[in-house]
C-alpha cells in the first residue's frame, strides 16, 4: 500500500494510519508471541551460521588433508619410477655385457678350436 492509498485517522489529536493501527493491534494481540518467535529464530539463525562455520572449516581442512595427501603420493610415486628406471638400466647394462661376453666366449671357443684342430 502506498502512502497516498493509506487512510488516516486521527485519534487524541494524532494522526495514524491504518497500517500503523494494525501493527499496533497486532503487537498487542501477539506481541509476546512475536518476540518470543524473534527471540527463537535468531538463537536458531546464529546456531545455524555456528554450524555453517565449523562445517566450512572442516571441508577446508580435508581439502588441506587431501592436498597433502596427493602431493605425497605423487612424491612416492616418482621416487618408484626413478627406482625403476634406474633398475631398467642396469638390467639392460647386464644383458649388453652378457651379449658381449657370449661373442667373446664364441670367439675363444673357435680360436681353441681352430688351435686343437692345427696341432
Amino acid at each position: 500500500m502506498s502512502k497516498n492509498d493509506q487512510t488516516v485517522f486521527k485519534l487524541n489529536g494524532k494522526v495514524e494510519s491504518t497500517t500503523s493501527k494494525i501493527e499496533t493491534i497486532k503487537n498487542l494481540i501477539f506481541g509476546e508471541t512475536i518476540e518470543a518467535y524473534d527471540s527463537e529464530f535468531e538463537v536458531l539463525k546464529k546456531d545455524i551460521l555456528d554450524k555453517k562455520k565449523v562445517l566450512e572449516d572442516l571441508v577446508e581442512q580435508v581439502r588441506n588433508d587431501l592436498n597433502i595427501a596427493i602431493d605425497n603420493i605423487a612424491t612416492d610415486t616418482n621416487i618408484r619410477i626413478t627406482e625403476v628406471e634406474k633398475n631398467l638400466e642396469n638390467r639392460i647394462e647386464n644383458l649388453e655385457e652378457d651379449a658381449v661376453n657370449k661373442k667373446m666366449l664364441g670367439k675363444l671357443l673357435v680360436e681353441l678350436g681352430e688351435k686343437v684342430g692345427k696341432k
